[in-house]
């Protein structure tokens, strides 16, 4: 199991016509239980709650003040939850610009403007159907954000040798 989980690896399958993958990305924070960073399905893909969290597990937007208070950005954690989907998408084939949902998980609602702000910056009325919703906590009490998303973007279509079209 600990070879399996290390790898890193994408895992492909086809079951039908259905094409199915899914994979943990090297230099990204590592999940904090057994699950993908994403999974296709077919025209799918479905990316895990993701936080903003770097590969070396320390948190972007979260650090101590002199006297060592934490001091939260969730300006700075928003843009780098909505980086790490993005570079997930792009290991997976697609692009923010394929996203049709998103589900955004706010500790506390009084963050929602700046969160909103930073999200304009990637995002605009013609980009996914989203849903903002408060919870009581996340995986580590740093985080402020998470989010999942669906993007649809169809595999490339395979030409009669084997390469993908012009």
């Amino acid at each position: 199991m600990a070879a399996r989980t290390q790898a890193r690896a994408t895992a492909t399958r086809t079951t039908g016509a259905v094409r199915s993958d899914s994979g943990v990305l090297a230099g990204k924070a590592r999940p904090r239980g057994t699950y993908p960073h994403f999974r296709r399905a077919g025209d799918l893909i479905f990316v895990s709650g993701t936080s903003s969290r770097r590969g070396d597990d320390s948190i972007a937007g979260a650090g101590r003040d002199a006297r060592g208070r934490p001091l939260l950005d969730i300006r700075i954690q928003t843009r780098a939850v909505l980086e790490n989907i993005r570079d997930i998408l792009v290991h997976a084939g697609a692009s923010l610009a394929d996203v049709v949902e998103v589900s955004t998980y706010l500790v506390d609602m009084a963050d929602f403007a700046a969160y909103n702000e930073v999200y304009s910056e990637f995002f605009g009325y013609d980009g996914p159907a989203r849903t903002t919703v408060a919870v009581a906590a996340l995986p580590s009490p740093q985080l402020l954000i998470e989010i999942k998303a669906v993007a649809w973007c169809p595999p490339p279509r395979v030409g009669r040798r084997g390469e993908a079209p012009p």
